[in-house]
């Protein structure tokens, strides 16, 4: 009679084990290798402003600050633009006070978190936030103006604003004030200082005129 094939054999214990193991060496690579892809993917919008031409970084505005800039705000008509609106608080507590606001921020993470914090707050319809370059926008359309700014982009911002702005308009800086406008009203102290130029009066302009033209031989 012909004989029955044989058994399958296991496999050594050997075998077996280093095929396991390898199997936990692939999962644990792709999982180091996921979670460095989403740390990079976090934190390069944070980093990056470092590495630009101005550092602009993020520092939240204080409770004061916000109550600085609101009183800034008071009696304005108009919309309200922040330039590196960051977390979206300035602008939601404009939209609040029945403004349409408007944040430009480069950093994507904090402008999504922004949405939501507005739609959180039931401003969403009021307060809008866009991903761009504070360069590359034209505030034009804008009577009110936050900037939170650092003392190397107030030169280059001062000369953008003058360039854009209408005669209207109103320019509230906080931390850092303009190295050549005159402020129309200051308010807070320390870091919480806010000043305010208003453009329709002309001692802004004719300060940083003064400042930059020299005079003229008869």
């Amino acid at each position: 009679m012909p004989s029955s094939p044989p058994a399958d054999s296991p496999l050594p214990a050997g075998s077996e084990d280093g095929s396991r193991r390898r199997r936990w060496g692939l999962w644990i690579t792709g999982g180091v290798g996921g979670t460095l892809v989403a740390l990079y993917a976090v934190v390069t919008p944070f980093v990056t402003p470092a590495l630009r031409r101005v550092c602009l970084p993020f520092v939240p505005a204080t409770s004061a600050q916000i109550e600085n800039v609101l009183k800034m705000l008071q009696g304005r008509r108009g919309s309200v633009v922040d330039i590196g609106s960051g977390d979206g608080r300035i602008v939601i507590a404009a939209a609040k006070r029945g403004f349409e606001a408007v944040g430009y921020e480069l950093n994507p993470w904090l402008v999504w978190y922004s949405r939501y914090r507005a739609w959180r707050d039931g401003v969403h319809h009021k307060a809008k936030f866009y991903i761009s370059d504070l360069w590359k926008v034209s505030f034009s359309r804008y009577t009110n103006v936050v900037v939170f700014g650092v003392p190397q982009m107030m030169p280059e911002l001062e000369k953008k604003l003058r360039e854009e702005l209408e005669c209207n308009a109103r320019i509230i800086a906080c931390r850092f004030p303009f190295p050549c406008w005159i402020p129309d009203r200051t308010t807070g102290e320390g870091i919480d200082t806010v000043w305010a130029y208003d453009l329709k009066h002309s001692g802004g302009f004719e300060a940083r005129n003064l400042e930059i033209t020299p005079e003229r031989e008869s």
